[in-house]
């Protein structure tokens, strides 16, 4: 996985990586060079607490059981 430096000295860290450490906005991560020159990246302290996005918090508030017809036609305006 390859990332560019910015002029400013900062990179992404990819996908991949952030889940593997299981990294959200506002972790704090340490950086370290090995014996053989390779970095490292540890997961510092424990995982800030992550508001729920607009569709988690959404989830389960309907209480009526449309039909997958009945609503395509209401949004197409065929109801």
């Amino acid at each position: 996985m390859a990332t560019t430096l910015t002029s400013k000295g900062q990179v992404t860290i990819p996908k991949q990586i952030r889940d593997a450490l299981n990294l959200a906005p506002g972790c704090s991560v340490d950086f370290a060079v090995n014996r053989e020159g390779d970095v490292v990246i540890h997961k510092v302290g424990a995982r800030p607490i992550r508001k729920p996005d607009r569709f988690e918090a959404a989830r389960g508030k309907a209480d009526v059981k449309w039909r997958t017809d009945d609503l395509m036609a209401l949004l197409r305006g065929e109801a």
